[in-house]
């Protein structure tokens, strides 16, 4: 993500800075594939610090597919629980059932297997059969109830077995894709890394200090107040965050990904968010920039796989990227594709 680092001062100047690294970075990027053949070593750190970003960029897109995955997930075992006990209490009452109705067969069973009617047919006394009778009528209705009942039930208990067997195979194919998200992220960074390592020292230190840019500088919210009590109570919870590193997946409070410091500032002032910055840039009103209040939520990229929070004086802040801390960076960084107002 080039578009959200800030210049690098090194101290070194351009021409310095290209004679250290052409060698190193030359061959880094070849590895990656991202110089071609006979390309001019003078441009060479140019295109290994664009290689990169560009990985920083793409893991920070898994990233976002991870989030969205894991939450899908963490819904469908809630989900399937509720499913499965219902499953169980159905169960339990189909149990029920049953034993009402074998007592009744039980009864009937031990009356010698004669039918009732005939029995009542046979009494010498008009009184008793009348009433036995009546009798006779409420068993037989409560009969027939308990068995339309016990039909019910059964019907019931397999619609929610389907059910569960449904949310069960969701289940899989979600963990599925949390598993394959999280191993494209370890790949980029992996690779990034690699990159990373092939600098000579003087700089990777360069990098290193411009990751690490805004770190601690506070600047203050702009003259437009927030839009609401809440997006004051988020910003709070966000300036206290810069300094704290940028742990893809991850959403505090020691440690954020871009969604997961938005979701967590939020969390801070009561408000609950979706896990990912593409379902945050429809959590609320869309405004337009030049409309931007402190507490408004940015996206970023055409797919909305970044976002920050508005602080005033034309700036965000964001967790960056592996590497950096949560800091404070220009609203314009990169393209934007959206203003939230929560």
């Amino acid at each position: 993500m080039a578009s959200h680092r800030r210049p690098t001062h090194s101290g070194l100047t351009h021409s310095a800075r290209v004679t250290v690294l052409s060698a190193a970075a030359a061959t880094a990027v070849a590895a990656l594939g991202a110089t071609p053949a006979g390309a001019d070593p003078q441009t060479s750190p140019e295109r290994a610090r664009a290689a990169v970003d560009r990985l920083f960029q793409e893991a920070e897109k898994a990233t976002e597919r991870f989030n969205s995955a894991s939450e899908r997930a963490t819904h469908l075992r809630e989900e399937l629980g509720q499913v499965q006990d219902g499953v169980a209490r159905g169960q339990e009452r189909i149990n029920r059932l049953r034993e009402a109705l074998g007592s009744l067969a039980g009864a009937q069973y031990r009356s010698g297997g004669v039918d009732p009617t005939l029995s009542l047919l046979l009494s010498s006394d008009p009184d008793t059969f009348l009433a036995q009778a009546e009798m006779l009528n409420m068993v037989t209705e409560r009969q027939h109830s308990a068995l339309q009942d016990l039909q019910r039930a059964q019907r019931s208990i397999g619609q929610l077995r389907t059910e569960a067997a449904r949310d069960l195979s969701d289940l899989e194919r979600s963990r599925a894709a949390v598993a394959r998200h999280k191993r494209t992220v370890e790949r980029k960074l992996a690779q990034a890394q690699r990159l990373l390592n092939s600098l000579p020292s003087e700089e990777r230190g360069a990098f290193d200090r411009a990751s690490r840019s805004g770190r601690g500088v506070l600047p203050a919210v702009s003259g437009d107040a927030p839009a609401s009590s809440r997006a004051a109570a988020a910003i709070r919870a966000a300036r206290s965050a810069v300094g704290r590193p940028y742990v893809w997946g991850a959403n505090g409070p020691s440690g954020f990904d871009c969604s997961g410091l938005v979701q967590w500032s939020y969390a801070q002032a009561g408000v609950g968010l979706p896990r990912t910055s593409q379902a945050q840039r429809y959590a609320g009103r869309q405004v337009p920039l030049s409309e931007a209040r402190p507490g408004d939520l940015v996206t970023y990229r055409n797919d909305a796989s970044h976002i920050g929070m508005y602080m005033g004086n034309g700036q965000v802040v964001h967790a960056p990227y592996p590497g950096a801390s949560v800091r404070y960076d220009p609203v314009r960084m990169m393209p934007i594709s959206a203003v939230t107002r929560v």
